[in-house]
């Protein structure tokens, strides 16, 4: 539910309802424990660092510190014109706990990293909306901005040892990929897209319908507006299959996480061919919904702690974490650019992509203005796709015509926080740590990669995985990224060969799976990398991350 400006609000619960009406009269307040005395957001009814449950509420001073921000041009709030100022703040009382509000009372031009700044309650019918202000009084010098509880450095050291020898890996292979038609506004039913894929897969794998005795996707059902075609029961209902496993589920490892759990499957002997599938028609959905012939729920209050102040989109965080990134480490828009330039240059190449039209720095540069720094072109093309894989156990492989693509390892430790807002400053949060964790399951190393396929829903995306699998140093992009040479097609790690999510279209990590398993098979025409043999594909914006190292070969 929105007030009569449509601004959306923040649902009361009785965990939250003292934050969210605590401005009624000027105090802002914070959950805290009182046996380790530190301070808890968002509310939770036990201490994530003592795991005490004697949990309290403490007045706090409402000062705090500009940790971020971005000026949101793109994405509109009712009743608030854009550009407006989307900002994390870092209290004064406990840096560690970072609210996302917006600052007012300022023009963006005058804002800098480290300015001290004041809470200012806007009500909301019951709600106290905590905005904030610069303060009257600014230091000599900036405030430091917050450091983050594990460095980016650092996560290796907090990564779990293997369990055991054997991996579940080495049971399966990927048999069978299928891609359906990629465009924009196909108008088609999404089920219909979801069902070509799948069966271009399984005749890649030289298989049947039959054979599939396991279903697998990303998110799942439910009502997931342009995002999915209904899950797995929407594809069992149309193929009459008879799976003996299946999984759907937004709580994974990105959006590559039904792979992940498609090879469990395998492994344990619960099936033998799981078909993994991903659908979307935002572009579709879109223009039905300015028709007028969908028309979204009617729910009620947000759950949020983001959308109250108009963060809506993953692009905000990533945005200011990008920010920060150019504030510590010296990175550049233009380091951002030679990641758009990369996409648009291999998906010249690539028939499919739906932007192949060349472009320069310079026309990189002047796009329209997103949310600062990002522009049109650091941002994902929303389409209407889907993408299949077929994992099967690897002693099937024998009897099929295609060559095997092998998995050499996953990365899946969550290491750091999962809110957004209060996770990794500098980089995309769940990327560092499964990362660091794919490489404790393999004797491979970055230099033996051929071929990086990296979740790029943003160019901040595909920059935090470069960083955090080692292909540069952490802060080394600048010099890495300058020029293009390095992440090129016949350059150190060629990087998102057939376009990337930002000119080929965002499939949602299952385009780059497709695309490794195509480099590593050899079949990928003009844009195939000499002697492909192992690729990274990474997978999740924002979500639980998720790395595959995959190899042509034993």
């Amino acid at each position: 539910m929105a007030d009569a400006s449509g601004r959306p609000l923040p649902q009361l619960t009785l965990l939250n309802e003292f934050f969210w009406t605590s401005g009624e009269d000027g105090q802002l307040r914070i959950q805290e424990c009182r046996s380790c005395n530190s301070l808890i957001h968002p509310p939770q009814p036990v201490c994530r660092y003592c795991h005490g449950t004697d949990m309290g509420v403490r007045v706090v001073s409402g000062t705090g510190t500009l940790a971020g921000f971005t000026v949101n041009h793109r994405f509109p709030m009712p009743g608030v014109p854009t550009p407006f100022v989307i900002a994390q703040v870092a209290l004064t009382d406990d840096p560690r706990v970072r609210l996302t509000t917006n600052i007012i009372d300022a023009e963006p031009e005058a804002l800098e990293l480290g300015q001290r700044v004041e809470v200012v309650f806007e009500q909301h019918e019951d709600v106290w909306l905590p905005m904030f202000r610069l303060a009257a009084e600014q230091p000599a010098t900036p405030d430091p901005l917050p450091r983050d509880e594990i460095e980016p450095g650092e996560f290796g050291k907090h990564i779990r040892p293997m369990l055991r020898q054997q991996k579940f890996e080495d049971t399966v292979a990927l048999t069978g990929i299928g891609m359906s038609q990629i465009g924009r506004r196909l108008m088609r039913p999404p089920l219909a897209l979801t069902v070509e894929a799948c069966e271009r897969a399984v005749a890649d794998a030289g298989l049947t319908m039959a054979d599939i005795d396991g279903l697998a996707t990303y998110p799942g059902g439910g009502e997931m507006g342009g995002f999915n075609e209904g899950g797995v029961t929407a594809l069992e209902a149309a193929l009459g299959l008879k799976p003996t496993w299946h999984n759907g589920g937004m709580e994974s490892f990105g959006p590559s996480g039904s792979i992940i759990a498609a090879m469990m499957a395998v492994a344990t002997g619960m099936a033998r061919h799981v078909l993994c599938f991903r659908t979307l028609w935002e572009a579709t959905f879109t223009d039905l919904m300015r028709q007028g012939k969908i028309r979204p729920g009617r729910g009620g209050r947000t759950g949020s702690w983001l959308y109250p102040f108009g963060a809506s989109s993953a692009a905000h965080t990533l945005a200011m974490n990008a920010q920060r990134h150019f504030h510590r480490y010296g990175t550049t828009k233009e380091t951002l650019g030679w990641i758009a330039l990369n996409a648009r240059a291999n998906a010249e190449l690539n028939p499919t992509a739906i932007y192949r039209d060349p472009m320069t720095m310079d026309d990189y540069l002047s796009a329209r203005p997103v949310t600062t720094p990002f522009g049109l072109y650091d941002c994902d093309v929303p389409c209407d796709g889907a993408v299949a894989v077929i994992v099967s156990a690897v002693d099937t492989v024998a009897d099929l015509p295609v060559t095997p693509i092998l998995v050499e390892a996953v990365g899946t430790q969550i290491v750091e926080r999962i809110d957004w807002d209060q996770s990794t400053l500098t980089h995309e949060p769940q990327v560092l740590g499964p990362a660091a964790h794919v490489w404790t399951r393999t004797s491979l190393r970055p230099g033996d990669v051929d071929v990086a396929e990296l979740y790029d829903g943003f160019t901040m995306n595909a920059l935090s995985w470069l960083e955090a699998l080692g292909f540069c140093g952490i802060g080394e992009a600048k010099d890495f990224l300058d020029g293009g040479k390095n992440i090129a097609r016949d350059g150190l790690i060629p990087l998102n060969t057939h376009g990337g999510q930002l000119s080929h279209g965002r499939t949602h990590g299952m385009g780059l799976l497709h695309e490794a398993i195509t480099q590593l098979r050899g079949d990928a025409g003009d844009r195939q990398v000499a002697d492909a043999r192992v690729a990274v594909v990474s997978s999740g914006g924002l979500t639980p991350g998720g790395v595959l190292l995959l190899r042509a070969d034993s």
